[in-house]
Parts: C-alpha cells; sequence; structure tokens
C-alpha cells in the first residue's frame, strides 16, 4: 500500500486557520472548500501543476498545522501549506488609520493573506461572479464543477467534494451546457480566452503586484476587478483593490467615514494604506461591519431561463 502524504507544521504566529481559507470558499455550497466543525478538519480540493489533489488540514491545541494529501499533486499542495496559510505575508509598515481597522487588527491577530499559489482555480470562479449576484455566481461554479470537474482525490471524493474543471475541461463544455449552468455568452467568452492561455497566466503568482495584474489583464474579458480578486487569493496581493465591485466601496465607505462612496472615493479614503490598501478592506470585511440598507437587493437572474 502506498503511503499517504503527510506534513506536520507549526506556524510562528497566531493562526486563524478558517479565516485565513474564507476568501477562497464560493459559498456554504462550495464544492471544492468543506469544512467539518465537529473534527476540525478543513478539506480542500484543487488543481495543481501536477494534477487534481486533495488536502485535509487540522490545528491541534498547540497551534501545530497536520496536512495529509491525496492525488497526483498531493505533494505540491503540502510544499504550498505556509504560504497558502499567510507564512509569506508581510505585514510590516502597516497602519491602522482609521479606529474600526484598528480594532478589526487588534481583536485578529491570525488575519493573514494567504497564497493558493496557483491562478486558474480562483480565476475560474472570479469571472463567474462578473456582473452577477452572488448566489448566481455560486450555483454556476457548483454546476460546473460537478458536471465538468473531478471527484477529488481520497476520502473527499466520497463526501461529494469535487476539484474544479482544468483548462482543457472548460474548453470542451459544449454551448448548451454553458447555458444551463446559468453562464452567459460574455463570461463564457473570457473564460475560453483564459483557459486558452491558462498556462501563461500561472506565471502571474511569480511577477506577483501589478505586474502580476496586469498579465491577466491582457486576456480579453478580464478587468481590473477579476485580476484584483484572483490577485488576492492567489499570491495574497496586499494592495489589489476590487475596484468595480457591486458592495465593496460602499461598505469602505461606510465602516470608515460613515457615507456611501463611488471607486474614486474609496480608493482616496484608502490612499494612506498603499501600498497594503486591500489588506485594510479585509480588516474591514472581517469585522463584521454591515452597511444600513434602505432599498431592495438587486435581483438575481436566472440566464438559464432565457
Amino acid at each position: 500500500m502506498t503511503a499517504v502524504p503527510e506534513r506536520t507544521w507549526q506556524p510562528d504566529y497566531p493562526l486563524d486557520l478558517a479565516g485565513l481559507l474564507a476568501p477562497l470558499r464560493r459559498g456554504k455550497g462550495d464544492p471544492t472548500l468543506r469544512f467539518d466543525p465537529p473534527a476540525g478538519t478543513c478539506w480542500r480540493a484543487a488543481t495543481t501543476e501536477g494534477g487534481p489533489a486533495t488536502m485535509a488540514l487540522r490545528r491541534s491545541s498547540d497551534g501545530t498545522v497536520h496536512a495529509t494529501a491525496w492525488g497526483p499533486g498531493a505533494q505540491i499542495m503540502l510544499d504550498g501549506l505556509p504560504a497558502l496559510l499567510g507564512a509569506h505575508d508581510d505585514d510590516s509598515g502597516f497602519v491602522a488609520h482609521h479606529p474600526l481597522v484598528a480594532e478589526a487588527r487588534r481583536r485578529m491577530p491570525g488575519l493573514r493573506l494567504g497564497t493558493s499559489g496557483r491562478v486558474w482555480d480562483v480565476l475560474l470562479p472570479a469571472v463567474l461572479e462578473q456582473k452577477v449576484t452572488g448566489v448566481e455566481a455560486r450555483r454556476s461554479f457548483r454546476e460546473l464543477c460537478r458536471r465538468f470537474g473531478t471527484p477529488a482525490p481520497g476520502p473527499a471524493g466520497e463526501m461529494g467534494l469535487r476539484v474544479p474543471p482544468t483548462p482543457d475541461a472548460v474548453r470542451a463544455i459544449p454551448d448548451w451546457e454553458w447555458h444551463r449552468a446559468g453562464v452567459d455568452s460574455a463570461r463564457r467568452r473570457a473564460l475560453l480566452a483564459a483557459a486558452a492561455v491558462a498556462h501563461r497566466l500561472e506565471r502571474a503568482v511569480t511577477l506577483g503586484g501589478s505586474g502580476g495584474r496586469e498579465l491577466l489583464r491582457r486576456v480579453p474579458g478580464i478587468g481590473v476587478w477579476t485580476a484584483a480578486e484572483v490577485a488576492q487569493r492567489a499570491w495574497g496581493d496586499p494592495d489589489a483593490v476590487s475596484v468595480g465591485d457591486f458592495h465593496i466601496p460602499s461598505v469602505v465607505g461606510w465602516a470608515l467615514v460613515g457615507r456611501p462612496l463611488d471607486d474614486a472615493g474609496m480608493l482616496a479614503v484608502l490612499a494612506p494604506y498603499a501600498p497594503q490598501r486591500q489588506r485594510a478592506v479585509r480588516y474591514v470585511e472581517a469585522s463584521g461591519f454591515s452597511r444600513p440598507r434602505f432599498g431592495p437587493r438587486y435581483a438575481a437572474k436566472d440566464y438559464r431561463a432565457i
């Protein structure tokens, strides 16, 4: 019997396992990431350059992280464990210019920016989230994973976890299946364009920062917002603000200056935090602050019915 690869890692900082991995989770029904609170285990399925893989993470009482992995890409996932859990994150020089940010930072010393190390797995759901509600995007992501992804290697496969569709699998999806998954033509074109050059886009992780984001934006259909969403997750970019987001400018505005803002206003308020503006946004999001609601929410549009 082949031994299952394992790794034990001891961080030298407070670790918020669920908080670190939360940005990678696309809703409670995400088929690629699952938290099992009773067992204290997090399961994550992903593609890697070596093939599909699953990793199970659990933290012991002394803070040690125990990881077990399965599949052709198992060792790659284990090698990337420290980066995934924020070991490469550097918040030196970060100053909280607003009381809410300062309080969030005080309460959550374990909140760091993790690095998945892979563009494709975060690019796919990011494109699906373009200009639609979260409900629509998460539904499309679930359906594409379940129909065109593969069962997660190891015991997670029996639990229903799925590895996201590979670039080749996405390029092979028939037109009518895109419609069935609720993906309109604009997002479909963007995903097909990205899938055609997916191997080149992985270099964005090495470039990092604005260079990595610029590489992603060379793909038709990938703009500032999508590139920032990928950068935040793939290489833990501390300055990649999601300009163009439907909610974030308003939330940041209400949280930091007590009024709604547009993108320009948000960037002006966040300017003192450069080059760690996204870190400030992350603290706002993690603080639990909720903006006032004065009107009806944006109604979801089901593209499957069109």
